[in-house]
């Protein structure tokens, strides 16, 4: 059936030949698993009809047959005995004399005494393992001999392995206690070398049968290999001075702890040598009375040439002043969280975007299963991420020297002169400062909640030292780290964004848990939610003006490249004089074309056009198609599309040529443009600025009926 629709649809192609290709293959499957289905029911049929009457009996039957043997052997065992046993018979008397001195001659030391020595061979010549260093020749990174490489890539596996480690370590110390207890029991030899019963040498023939000696040796080797691993790991874990995170790579690093810096070798290293001498208390309270200012890169081997520009003005919100900041002052009354280069959880994404050239930096904050992590992000070279590590007396350091608050380690690295690491040389050189849109949580005022989205509870809030009301969307922090990425999208994206007809982003706070986004409040709240309530008074030329709002808006962001995803008369809102605000960009993309490499989960099936559901390719001529949905919507005052059918119905029917009919009293103009928007082959849409100059003329001619 699929096939006949795309073929009706009239594409072809190499396209056609890829989706015709997947549906041939899954109905090869399906048809397989149906008949394996079939065929195993028919085993099963069987298999139990011969169960019950076949097996069953058979079982009894073969169960009284060795029971007949049995006593048929016992018979003539006792027929033995009686012809045996007669004690007059001096026959007898010499026969038990002869048993019992062969039993007193039995001596089972003496039976293998040399057997060991007669039978063992020579020793096993010693197999030397080393590590082949040919193998790391041509790496870009070095691996050292018999060490483990610990980094962000490799951190987390060891940690889980070291934990396997010691669980395995722990259960085979429990097992080998347990045997070596029963062993002793059944060592426990007899009163005067005799068993006592008939129990007790019942149970020394099971101890022969069964001895538990070499599980335990083996046992013991199996520790012993944990053993050795264990320690390799811990050593390299605790001589950990910090972590650096490739770029690319996501952080998933929890802090490990280390030994007291007064007594480590690590106290003697140069870096330590230079605080010393140049660092002490006093020095510290001096320095950060100073203003925290940038420095020239000093003259390093390790200093990767300049090759970055100077930061871009564009990468700013519209009308904002970009940072242009060199200079962020520090002192001792200030907190972490109240240094203007300690951006909280701002995204990774958006640290990377701040950081241009080399020696840029600043202090974040991540979580790790529920563990939150300072680190410090620079860039040299590319963008590094290093974790602040905590030492057993509660102190924070990275290879160097360790300091009672993390502002004091990152003023010691910023001007020092001395690289975070020295495997990475990366200096400090320039402290980043949070960006304009980048508010403190603690200055919105959360007044009463207003509704719910897909992360989170959305409330009426106030700023302090405002009488400006203002709609916050909240991020639930018990999210995943990619979902909390999602919600932020949003507002990475509208901060740039400056139109009537788009919802205004205030600003997102990303100093602690849990992040929002500030937004203007529209006060007529969803535009569905709107005409299905009040859908009776209005006539088309509100109607037409809603249309036109939205055209406008979508004009704005064709220009800036962004494809919003979702637009939807759930995705707008409704403000004062019945404009409308584009809304909900937690789909949106800034590029001209989208490919969709993440599954099509949570996609608005009936609102997304054929291309996207088909191949997962977006472009601005999606959201067209999706704008034709939109003002059907409208017109039909809040109706459901394709009612009545399911998503994979829809999209079924659309595939084969089915539009939507126009609702009642929809303008014929009006329709004609929703079908120009629902053409199947994008190129045959036309573009928002065409779709504006279209609904304008149009709503021109019912000016007088909104004005």
């Amino acid at each position: 059936m699929l096939k006949s629709h795309l073929v009706s649809a009239g594409r072809g192609g190499k396209k056609l030949d890829e989706v015709r290709d997947k549906y041939q293959k899954a109905c090869r499957k399906l048809h397989l698993t149906h008949n394996e289905y079939v065929l195993l029911l028919c085993e099963a049929v069987e298999f139990e009809k011969d169960f019950r009457t076949v097996l069953l009996p058979g079982l009894l039957e073969r169960q009284q047959n060795i029971q007949e043997d049995f006593i048929l052997i016992w018979k003539q065992i006792l027929v033995d005995v009686s012809g045996l046993s007669d004690w007059s018979s001096e026959k007898f008397k010499k026969i038990q004399k002869k048993v019992g001195n062969a039993l007193d001659s039995i001596k089972p030391t003496e039976e293998y005494k040399d057997f060991t020595e007669k039978f063992k061979t020579g020793p096993v010549e010693q197999v030397k393992f080393a590590f082949d260093e040919s193998l790391t020749e041509d790496s870009t990174v070095k691996f050292l001999p018999n060490q483990l490489t610990v980094d962000n890539l490799t951190v987390d596996w060891l940690r889980n392995k070291l934990a396997d480690l010691e669980t395995g370590i722990k259960e085979s110390e429990e097992k080998r206690a347990t045997l070596s207890s029963a062993n002793n029991v059944q060592e426990t030899p007899a009163v005067n070398g005799k068993t006592s019963s008939s129990q007790e040498l019942n149970t020394r023939i099971a101890s022969i049968l069964d001895n538990p000696k070499k599980e335990i040796e083996e046992l013991k080797c199996s520790e012993r290999k944990m053993l050795k691993q264990t320690d390799l790991i811990k050593s390299a874990l605790n001589e950990l001075g910090c972590e650096e995170v490739p770029s690319g790579c996501d952080l998933s690093i929890d802090n490990p702890t280390f030994p007291n810096e007064s007594t480590s070798e690590q106290s003697q290293s140069p870096q330590s040598t230079v605080f010393k001498k140049g660092f002490g208390p006093k020095k510290i309270v001096k320095i950060l009375r100073k203003p925290f200012r940038r420095k020239s890169a000093p003259s390093s081997p390790v200093a990767p040439p300049r090759t970055k520009s100077r930061r871009d003005s564009s990468t700013h919100s519209e009308g904002a002043e970009p940072v242009s900041s060199t200079w962020v002052t520090l002192t001792t009354n200030k907190s972490l969280v109240e240094e203007e280069w300690f951006h909280g959880v701002l995204p990774r994404e958006e640290v990377v975007r701040l950081l241009v050239n080399d020696g840029d930096f600043l202090v974040r904050e991540t979580t790790r299963n529920d563990e939150s992590q300072t680190v410090l992000s620079v860039c040299w070279g590319g963008h590094k991420h290093f974790i602040v590590q905590t030492t057993a007396e509660g102190q924070f350091r990275f290879e160097g020297p360790a300091f009672p608050s993390i502002r004091e380690l990152i003023l010691y690295q910023f001007t020092s002169s001395l690289p975070v690491t020295g495997r990475s040389g990366a200096l400090l050189l320039k402290p980043i400062p949070r960006e304009m849109w980048e508010l403190n949580n603690d200055d919105v005022i959360l007044l009463d909640k207003i509704g719910r989205g897909n992360f989170g509870d959305v409330y009426r809030a106030q700023l302090k030292n405002s009488n400006e009301v203002l709609a916050v969307k909240t991020c639930r922090g018990t999210l995943p780290e990619d979902h909390k990425k999602k919600f932020l999208q949003e507002g990475r994206i509208l901060k740039q964004y400056d139109h009537p007809n788009i919802v205004k982003l205030i600003g997102i706070c990303v100093q602690k848990q849990p992040i929002m986004i500030v937004m203007e409040l529209v006060p007529g709240g969803s535009l569905l939610t709107f005409l299905r309530k009040q859908g009776a008074n209005l006539n088309d030329g509100h109607l037409m003006k809603m249309c036109l709002d939205v055209a406008a808006g979508m004009r704005y962001l064709e220009s800036k490249n962004c494809i919003h995803r979702d637009l939807a008369a759930r995705n707008c809102l409704i403000g004062y004089n019945n404009v409308v605000k584009i809304s909900d960009f937690g789909m949106s993309r800034e590029e001209e074309e989208y490919i969709v490499s993440d599954g099509m989960k949570q996609i608005p099936i009936k609102w997304t056009a054929p291309e996207a559901l088909n191949f997962g390719k977006y472009t601005s001529l999606c959201d067209v198609w999706s704008y034709g949905i939109l003002c059907w919507e409208i017109f039909s005052r809040g109706g459901t599309p394709y009612s009545g059918m399911s998503n994979a119905k829809a999209r079924e029917r659309i595939d084969a040529g089915y539009r939507m009919p126009a609702s009642e009293n929809t303008p014929e103009e009006m329709y004609r443009l929703m079908l120009r928007c629902w053409e199947y082959k994008p190129e045959n849409r036309p573009n928002f600025e065409q779709v504006y100059t279209v609904v304008e003329t149009l709503c021109n001619s019912y000016r007088s009926s909104f004005l």
